[in-house]
């Protein structure tokens, strides 16, 4: 999830302080746009207090760690949000469609694989964009998907809390409990991959 820092701007370019680092703050380091995945706050006895942030590459995927002094500044990536349809998979790119202007971006499979599962063709996403290019993808925090293949619900097996795995539409492996069957559609929370709720139509 992005989630933007206080910013101010220095020399045309915009700024935030190691201090005001959040999860899902961009930054641009190394010339690059990078997203902080963790980060936390140390205040050792002797010396200024730092950040220690991991950052994940939107262009690569790779994690870099860094230690950044809370009173230093450092460059904000400055990326804008833009709502973009999911069309297809073309074997390389995640092609999606911008819903104003019905403009066409491709992006790799490679630096986001791990959003292949929550990707359904038709749905609409946020796409960031730093420099006119689409760099990743903005999943909902939950999302509705269909059962397409689950064991069989045994009669009997009455374990409180028992689930079992089934796989939706999207390839997508969850845990749900034994009532759900195929065909249902159900609730799922995108950060864990946790079953929320059956959906009813």
């Amino acid at each position: 999830m992005y989630c933007p820092a206080k910013t101010w701007a220095v020399e045309g370019t915009s700024m935030v302080r190691g201090g005001e680092i959040n999860l899902g703050t961009c930054l641009l380091i190394n010339g690059a746009p990078h997203i902080v995945v963790d980060r936390e706050f140390v205040s050792p006895g002797k010396g200024s207090a730092f950040a220690r942030v991991k950052a994940k590459s939107l262009k690569t995927g790779n994690v870099i760690t860094q230690t950044i002094k809370t009173a230093d500044s450092v460059e904000d990536a400055q990326v804008d949000m833009v709502d973009c349809q999911y069309q297809y998979f073309d074997g390389e790119n995640f092609m999606f469609m911008n819903n104003e202007s019905y403009e066409q971006f491709g992006i790799p499979l490679e630096a986001h694989e791990d959003k292949r599962p929550y990707l359904k063709e038709g749905e609409t996403y946020t796409l960031i964009m730093w420099e006119g290019e689409p760099i990743d993808i903005k999943i909902p925090y939950k999302m509705v998907f269909t059962v397409v293949e689950s064991e069989n619900y045994i009669k009997g097996d009455t374990v409180s809390g028992a689930t079992k795995p089934v796989t939706t539409e999207t390839g997508l492996v969850v845990r749900v409990p034994l009532f759900i069957k195929q065909g249902e559609k159900i609730l799922v929370n995108t950060e864990s991959n946790d079953y929320v709720e059956r959906v009813n139509d």
